[in-house]
C-alpha cells in the first residue's frame, strides 16, 4: 500500500459541491492499494501513519505525532481519501499505467478496511467516497508531505 500523507492545518473534499469530509489541523491520506495488497499492509501503513512524528512540538521540532495533537487542544484529524492514481507508471511513456493499483473491488475492500480500522484507532477520522470524483481542498502546513509505502 502507499499513501502520501500532508499534514494540513485544514482540508476538505468536495462532490458535486457538496462536503463530504473535512478537518482542521491534521493529516491528508491520499491512500493506494496495490495488487496483492492485504489487510496486513494496511495495518502496517496505519500503525506508521498514526506514529509517524512530524508535528512541531514545542521547541518546534517534528516531534509529535497526529495522536499527540489532542494534548495541543487539537483535534489531530484524518481526512483519508482513495487515490488509485498514486500507482501510475510513467517509465514507458507520457501516458501513465495504472497497472499496479488493486483491482477495483479489492481496492474498495482495503480502503474501507483501512477506514474502519482508523475509526477504531484514532477518535478524528472523515473520509472522501471510494472511486468518485472528488475535489480535495486543503492548507498546506510546512509543507510537509511524505510518502509511506509498506510491502
Amino acid at each position: 500500500m502507499k499513501a502520501l500523507v500532508q499534514r494540513v492545518r485544514c482540508a476538505q473534499v468536495l462532490i458535486e459541491g457538496q462536503d463530504v469530509g473535512r478537518i482542521d489541523a491534521g493529516l491528508l491520506v491520499l491512500l493506494c492499494a496495490l495488487q496483492g495488497d492485504t489487510p496486513v499492509q494496511a495495518d502496517k501503513l496505519l500503525s506508521k501513519l498514526l506514529k509517524l512524528r512530524i508535528f512541531s512540538d514545542d521547541a518546534g521540532k517534528m516531534n509529535r505525532c497526529v495522536q499527540d495533537l489532542d494534548g495541543q487542544g487539537l483535534r489531530g484529524g484524518l481526512l483519508i481519501v482513495s487515490q488509485f492514481t498514486l500507482a501510475a507508471d510513467t517509465s514507458g511513456g507520457n501516458r501513465p499505467s495504472f497497472t499496479q493499483a488493486a483491482a477495483p473491488e479489492a481496492g474498495r475492500r482495503l480502503y474501507d478496511y483501512f477506514v474502519a480500522q482508523a475509526r477504531s484507532s484514532h477518535g478524528s477520522v472523515q473520509t472522501g467516497v471510494f472511486g468518485a470524483d472528488m475535489q480535495v481542498h486543503l492548507v498546506n502546513d510546512g509543507p510537509v508531505t511524505l510518502m509511506l509505502e509498506v510491502a
